[in-house]
Parts: structure tokens; sequence; C-alpha cells
């Protein structure tokens, strides 16, 4: 059977600041219940009463506690990821800027003007780029970069 997960003694300083942070309750939630998390394993207790304590997976409550071994107080601060990666790299957005700059009829196309669906649409047909991007996308990254397509008044 395996050892039962339970934190490291834990330092004065660090039980101090532990306490600090559940008696404010002011931090984030995060926050707080990472710290009672690690307040509840440094009294005793096992890691399914601290789940339930808290209302956290098991899984959850043994990988704060596995980060507060390893790198201490650090591990309250969560650090997740950005979110999903980027579907395009800065040489496609260089390339997407460039033919919005470029006039259609200079790349064989049979109109004078770009629309964003048509220029969407001719980014899609482009051999070996393979850009996939939505319109709301395409047009944030041109007013990024400050391309506009206004129709000109006479």
């Amino acid at each position: 059977m395996a050892e039962p997960v339970l934190v490291r003694r834990l330092t004065d300083r660090e039980g101090q600041k532990l306490k600090q942070i559940v008696r404010r309750g002011s931090t984030s939630s995060v926050r707080y219940r990472r710290a009672m998390m690690l307040l509840a394993s440094a009294g005793g207790n096992r890691v399914p009463v601290i789940a339930q304590l808290v209302q956290a997976d098991e899984d959850t409550v043994r990988d704060v506690i596995h980060r507060f071994n390893e790198i201490g107080l650090a591990c309250l601060d969560p650090q997740w990821a950005g979110g999903r990666p980027r579907l395009l790299s800065p040489d496609d957005e260089d390339f997407v800027v460039a033919t919005a700059t470029t006039r259609p009829t200079k790349l064989g196309q049979p109109f004078t003007r770009w629309s964003i669906r048509k220029l969407l649409a001719y980014l899609r047909k482009v051999h070996g780029r393979g850009i996939r991007i939505g319109r709301e996308t395409l047009r944030r990254l041109l007013a990024r970069r400050g391309v506009t397509f206004q129709r000109t008044k006479t």
C-alpha cells in the first residue's frame, strides 16, 4: 500500500502565512482553499477528509500537497496556461496583412476591393499556407494592424 500523502513539516513563517490567509479570507478563493488544504494536512488529516472539507477532488488535494512539498508557498498561486494555442504564427499574420493590402486584381481575383468574406475565402484557397481563421479573428487582426476596408465616398 502506498504511503499517505502528507505535507512536509511547516516552518514558522509558512504556518503564520497560511493561518493569515485562512483567517482573513479576503484573498482569492483559490489561495484560500489551497491554504486550507495545507493546514488540514499539517494537522494530520488524510486526503479524503481534506477533500470533503474543502469540496475538492482528492487528486487536486494530492497535487497541491505535492506541489507545496516541492516549491513551498508559491504553490498557492495557480499557474494556469494561457488557453488555446494560437492558430496563426506571426509569419502567417504578416502574410494575411500583406494580402489584405494588395489589390485583388494583382492576385488574379475578379474584383477590385477586398471584403472580409472575400479575403477569408482567398486565404483558405492559398496553396501551401493552410490559413484557418474566422471572420471575427481576421477583422480584429486587420484592425490591430491598421488595415480597414472602407468604401470610397463620392
